[in-house]
Parts: structure tokens; sequence; C-alpha cells
């Protein structure tokens, strides 16, 4: 069986429409509740980020989480890497996120972690969507469950981020800009890079419920590199609105995108010595970074586009290490999802420990050219069925031999279907991508009549 309201990453939408209305999360609460009460599992946390929304869809799961016999644990706005780790160490049956990551404020969504940090079963998932449908009951007042805060979720956070760099490491004499979001990280992240000995800027950290990711994050860079520029920082980091992006910016202004981030601490895990056979990337990681991975002599496997596959390929594989160039970076051996503070800090104590800017810790890596071309579909085709279509491709794959690759993927949320060309001369790239796209819209033209 499949979901029916759950995605690959929780429940997401527009906040007043479908699942995102208060009295539906109330029931999803209490579904959440009696699912995990039937376990024998009797407390939940929750955490939020800081869309105004958030303080409706909390008392809402508080008031289900109740009705169904279960305590809860309130944290307030947390990023969400931070509620997978105090859900693991309160010893909760589970922890739930209210936020709707890298969204604008008028969207908002709810996602689950298991005791363990991690993403929940299908089964439980399924288990609550069967409960969410049946009639909802209040157990009777002497089984309600407790709501309590916890005051020092934040300073829990900040010493576990901490705890995942060597216990020596000192950024004396660094100057980073951190770049917010107006999100769950603007109480946290400035605290955690001052307590490490950095001299920090912050920006997009006076979150109003309305700015969360607003022209700023991880997402809209474009703020911290000239905030780099101008307080001449030896460096810049940017998360979204919920914490488990980050992009980086060096001291030139340039973006360092996920696939870098994740050459660095593949770097950092090489040089010190720590064991690791390979590294995940994804089908739209830089084909660079497979290239400076296998340098080091080490495999490089590639997973389908999210985080959640991500993961799934590093499970499979026994490995720690993975991420994807959007920003979601998954360091096993020191959590249990992507956290955007603990991946810069990855970052921050190799280039500390090695002494080399960020910009001189990338030389071992170049990024091929890409580009892009979408293609909208009126219907629903897979091109690849098209003779001419594969033609072209093989084409292409002939001209760019080993070093380079050809993607054609549909989009998860679009009728489109993205090409994209990689490989070492841009104009070749750029001719190649239009050359298939071009074969892409005539196969659908020819197959709409």
């Amino acid at each position: 069986m499949s979901q029916k309201y759950f995605g690959t990453d929780g429940i997401r939408g527009r906040v007043g429409e479908g699942m995102m209305m208060p009295e539906v999360v109330l029931k999803l609460g209490w579904a959440i509740g009696k699912v995990l009460a039937a376990q024998g599992n009797g407390l939940v946390v929750v955490g939020k980020d800081t869309r105004i929304s958030g303080y409706m869809f909390e008392s809402a799961l508080e008031a289900g989480l109740s009705a169904a016999g279960v305590d809860v644990r309130l944290l307030g706005p947390m990023p969400t890497p931070g509620i997978a780790y105090l859900t693991r160490t309160l010893r909760a049956s589970a922890g739930i996120v209210i936020s709707a990551s890298h969204n604008p404020f008028n969207d908002n969504g709810i996602k689950i972690f298991s005791g363990e940090g991690e993403k929940l079963p299908d089964e439980t998932e399924l288990a609550i969507e069967k409960a969410f449908e049946e009639e909802m009951t209040t157990a009777e007042s002497s089984k309600l469950g407790k709501a309590t805060r916890v005051i020092d979720a934040h300073g829990r956070y900040i010493e576990a981020c901490k705890a995942s760099i060597p216990i020596g490491t000192r950024f004396a004499g660094l100057k980073v800009v951190l770049d917010c979001a107006n999100g769950a990280t603007y109480h946290i992240a400035p605290d955690v890079f001052l307590e490490l000995g950095a001299e920090v800027v912050s920006i997009a950290n006076m979150p109003d419920g309305l700015n969360i990711n607003e022209a700023c994050g991880s997402t809209h860079p474009e703020n911290l590199q000239q905030a780099v520029l101008a307080h001449q920082a030896d460096l810049g980091i940017a998360f979204d609105g919920d914490g488990d992006r980050v992009a980086m910016v060096d001291h030139r202004g340039r973006i360092i995108d996920g696939d870098e981030i994740l050459y660095l601490i593949a770097c950092s895990r090489h040089q010190s010595g720590q064991s690791q056979a390979g590294v995940v990337g994804t089908l739209m990681s830089n084909m660079g970074l497979e290239l400076a991975i296998k340098a080091m002599g080490l495999e490089f496997e590639r997973s389908g586009v999210g985080d959640r596959f991500v993961l799934e390929l590093l499970k499979q594989k026994d490995w720690s290490l993975g991420g994807e160039s959007s920003g979601h970076i998954i360091c096993l051996d020191r959590t249990t999802t992507g956290d955007g503070i603990v991946s810069a800090l990855q970052v921050m104590a190799y280039l500390a420990e090695s002494q080399q800017s960020l910009a001189e810790a990338l030389s071992g890596m170049t990024k091929m050219p890409q580009h892009m071309i979408n293609v909208s579909l009126p219907f629903k085709t897979d091109p690849l069925q098209n003779q001419q279509v594969l033609d072209a491709v093989q084409a292409a794959e002939l001209e760019l031999k080993d070093r380079g690759r050809v993607l054609l993927r549909a989009s998860g949320t679009e009728p489109l279907i993205r090409v994209m060309v990689e490989g070492e001369i841009e104009s070749q790239v750029i001719e190649l991508a239009q050359t298939i796209a071009a074969a892409v819209s005539d196969s659908v033209a020819a197959m709409a009549g």
C-alpha cells in the first residue's frame, strides 16, 4: 500500500487549505498519539520553525496528542535536525517537526521522526493514516496526556553541534557571516560559532513569523555574498528555514554548493584517517565531485534526487557520508539526518586544522559545466521511448565519451522533463542540451498530433 497523506518528506501545503487546517492537524495529532499509545509508547516531542502558523499547529498537535493519552514535550523554535536529536536524547517515541523547510511563510508542514531520530517506517505512517480516517475519541480524563515545555532545548542542541567536531578545535581568528534565513537557526547557529571562538556577523536572524526564507538563506545567498565582501569575512554560511540545508560563500563572494561542501567533508575524513569506503551523491551531483572523490581512492555512488534516497543508499552501502548539491548533507557518523550547522562545522574544522581558506581547500575539485533545460509536457509521457530522443542522447554520450553525462528525468512536482548535460567544455554542453531538448519537444509535439 502507498501512503495517502504522507509524501516523501511528510505532509506539506498552503496554510488554511487541505491538510494544513488546524482542525485537521488536531486530528492528525490524535491519530499519531493513538498509534503510538497502542504500541506502548507515551511521549512525543514537538518542535517548529519560525513561521507564524507554527503557533496554531503546535497547539493543535498538543491537543490531539493529549486527547489520545500521550505526553508532549514542546521544544519551541528548533532546527529540524535538533528535533531529531532531542527525540533520541529525551527517549521519546517520536518527534514532530512543524515546518515547510525552504518554502515561504504561508506554507507549512508536518514531518515525523521515529524514536531513533529517523524517518518513520512506512508501516507506522500507514497505521497513522488508518487511524486518521477513524472517528476521533478522547481518552478518559485520568489518562489524558500532559504537556510541558523543554526550556533548555536550544542549549542541549548547541552542545550536540559543538560535540560533532574534535574537542580542541577553535575558530579563533576566523570571521564568519551567518545567514539564518529568519528561521529556526536564528538563536542557535550564532552561539555555536561564537562559543567555538569565531568572530560572528549574523544576518537574517530576526524572524517575525512572516519573513522566513524571504530573499535570504541557502536558497537566496545573494545577501550573504554581499555581507561577506562588505565585512571582509573569511567565509559565509547560509541555512534554510528549518536548518537542514547549508550553502557557503568564500572570501571572494563565490557560492559554495552542497557538492563542494560534501567534497570538503570527505577530504576532512580522509586526511584525519577516518575509515570511509565511499560517498553518496545524487543523479544531479556534479561529475567534478565524482572524479574528485575517486581521486582519493574512494567509491562514489549516485542515489535518486532527495535526501531520503541518499540516506537509503548510505544504509545499504554501510557508508556514513552523502548529500545533495542543494546542501542537504548527511554525516551519519555525527547525526541521523541532514544538519546544516553540523555540516558547516565539519568544513570549518577542516579549514582550521589545515590552515587553508575555503577557496584553497577546494583546489582539488573542479566542477564541470552543467546545463539544464526544462521541457514542458502537455501530457504524461516517457521521452526515452522515442527513437529520435534516444538517438540524440546516444550521439551526445558518444561526443562526451567518459568525461561527461546526459540525464533526462521527470520533475516530481511539475509537468516537465529536465534535460541535463554535463561535460568539460561549456559551449559543447549547452549545444548538446539544446539538441536533446529539441528532440524531446519534437517527440512530444508528434505524439500530440
